[in-house]
């Protein structure tokens, strides 16, 4: 065969074998569909994240904030999901994407009540598919010392797929995490996303809505609805390795959020505590996923997506 035919009969058989790959669902579209680069540009006190050269979110990391954050971020087509912090109606707390949680030595870093101070950001992959995000955030005692030390890596995929990968060490004290519904990673949405205005909301055992997904476990829940005329929507992700299997707080004004602790709050007293203690030094991982897209659940590829989320 001539190398001329030969490499354009090769590269023909390519291109038809990964469409029928995308066809028959062998090939996740979403993990391959977003080939814009990723990037980072760390300054003084925030991150500019950019995809394909448009705005998708900022991480704010200053020391006078209670607790670092991603506000705003955007689904595909610009379009924001996270509620403006400019006079909210509620909860002051719920700011963008965030992780914090209520309970850790009585201290209530879920209301502010605690501080979570950044220490160290550095852009791992400054610029890729995925970019990552690498941060080291203390969650101080009244003592000013940390009692946890949270050690982050923020994947960051070209079709706005982030990975949560979370490690915990306790200070120099034991470390006990208490039974509470108020954590421990999400979001708060933009008010017209929210149920009670257009949102929708399941998971992926087919449950709908916040009262019938509120609490559950599942791999991950959807809730997508109106923005500016368009459907947009956001999926919380939970890993199968995770040390306990976690349980989300969805609810019909907006937050958006999913957690390990809790399981006498989540069951309205159902199933017992089962507290969570650390002895000073030791860790536990985290890893959650969190990701935005155009369309209903399955116009999103919300399934595909998770199936990213697994291998990455």
């Amino acid at each position: 065969m001539p190398g001329a035919f030969r490499s354009s009969f090769g590269g023909l058989m390519r291109i038809l074998t990964c469409a029928a790959m995308a066809a028959t669902g062998m090939a996740p579209a979403l993990a391959t569909a977003g080939t814009a680069a990723v990037k980072l540009t760390v300054k003084a006190e925030t991150v500019d994240i950019t995809i394909g050269g448009e705005e998708f979110a900022t991480y704010h990391f200053a020391k006078t904030l209670p607790k670092p954050f991603l506000l705003p971020v955007k689904a595909p087509g610009g379009v924001t999901v996270t509620r403006s912090l400019d006079k909210p109606e509620d909860h002051p707390h719920h700011k963008g994407i965030w992780c914090s949680i209520d309970e850790v030595n009585d201290i209530k870093f879920w209301a502010e009540k605690g501080k979570i101070e950044n220490v160290s950001v550095k852009a791992e992959v400054a610029e890729g598919n995925p970019a990552k995000l690498a941060v080291v955030n203390h969650w101080l005692g009244t003592d000013g010392k940390p009692v946890l030390i949270e050690t982050t890596t923020i994947s960051i995929h070209a079709n706005r797929l982030l990975s949560y990968d979370m490690k915990f060490t306790a200070g120099e004290m034991p470390v006990k995490f208490g039974d509470t519904k108020e954590g421990m990673f999400g979001i708060r949405l933009v008010n017209s996303l929210r149920e009670k205005e257009t949102g929708k909301v399941q998971n992926a055992e087919g449950l709908k809505g916040t009262k019938e997904c509120w609490g559950k476990h599942s791999a991950w829940v959807d809730y997508y609805g109106e923005v500016d005329g368009k459907t947009v929507g956001v999926t919380v992700m939970d890993d199968p390795k995770n040390f306990r299997k976690s349980r989300y707080h969805v609810r019909d004004y907006g937050l958006f959020t999913i957690s390990p602790f809790g399981d006498k709050s989540y069951t309205n007293g159902k199933e017992p505590e089962f507290p969570f203690e650390l002895k000073p030094g030791a860790k536990f991982s985290l890893r959650y996923g969190i990701y935005l897209h155009t369309g209903d659940t399955e116009q999103g590829k919300v399934a595909n997506a998770y199936q990213q989320f697994l291998k990455w």
